[in-house]
């Protein structure tokens, strides 16, 4: 009797352990067919750096869950790896469907952010076109004046200086070429630009140089003791003003310079 109350102790025993291995199955099959548990899984792949991998489940996950906030999110990575991968184009062509897509995603500020980001790390030094200067430009102007509050906007404004002072950096080898070849009104252009467009950077203080020296060679002294007294003016102790000073008092001496230079400012 003892070994028959055993015996059927143990067929339950059996019988829960099969049941509740049942239940187990099932619950992962459940879990694993659910989009928030395959994204954390393509998310593990994405932290340990398998992006190939990891890209594929995002890809999956959009396919089989189109609807989903694990979707659009999927589709966020999808490009990011692009990105970190430097396929650029791709990165860009994922983010603008993003767009698209999700005009008003509550994250598109960083998916503007990380265009201009992808054309700015295109960027080339500045003998080389400038075509993704402007691209990178444009990209983090869109930022500003879209999201100006967003996180992204301070980054953006500090990259537009880092951007335009490359683009400066173009338009003085230019001019600075011009002026060599003695070809000064080309010459001219080119330093305008820089003084005009691009004042918050550091080419500025040798643009104006630059510009007395061709103004010199011209003869237009006038134009050249003005341009001199206005690089005094902003900028009194860089080299560049220095440079002009010894310059322009060759025209007149030192004393009619200074006098010239206060008439300038006084009207």
């Amino acid at each position: 009797m003892i070994k028959k109350i055993i015996c059927l102790i143990l067929l339950y025993i059996c019988i829960s352990c099969s049941n509740n291995t049942n239940s187990n199955i099932d619950k992962n099959k459940k879990l694993l067919s659910e989009p928030e548990t395959l994204y954390k899984l393509a998310k593990i792949n994405f932290d340990e750096q398998n992006f190939v991998l990891a890209r594929q489940q995002f890809k999956e996950i959009n396919k089989l869950f189109p609807l989903s906030n694990e979707a659009i999110q999927s589709e966020i990575m999808i490009a990011f790896i692009d990105y970190i991968r430097m396929d650029y184009e791709n990165a860009i062509l994922n983010y603008r469907k993003i767009i698209s897509k999700y005009p008003s995603h509550k994250d598109l500020d960083y998916v503007y952010y990380m265009i201009a980001m992808c054309n700015y790390e295109q960027l080339q030094n500045e003998a080389l076109d400038g075509y993704y200067n402007e691209l990178a430009l444009d990209s983090f102007n869109q930022v500003i004046t879209r999201f100006p509050e967003s996180k992204y906007a301070k980054d953006s404004r500090q990259k537009i200086i880092l951007v335009k002072s490359n683009i400066a950096a173009k338009h003085m080898e230019i001019g600075r070429f011009y002026l060599e070849n003695k070809k000064y009104i080309a010459a001219l252009n080119r330093f305008k630009i820089v003084v005009d467009e691009f004042s918050i950077t550091k080419f500025t203080p040798e643009a104006l140089h630059r510009m007395v020296e061709a103004y010199y060679e011209m003869g237009m002294y006038e134009d050249s003791y003005n341009t001199a007294a206005l690089l005094g003016y902003n900028y009194p102790e860089s080299k560049w003003y220095k440079y002009s000073y010894n310059l322009v008092g060759k025209i007149d001496g030192e004393e009619t310079f200074l006098k010239k230079i206060r008439n300038f400012f006084d009207g």
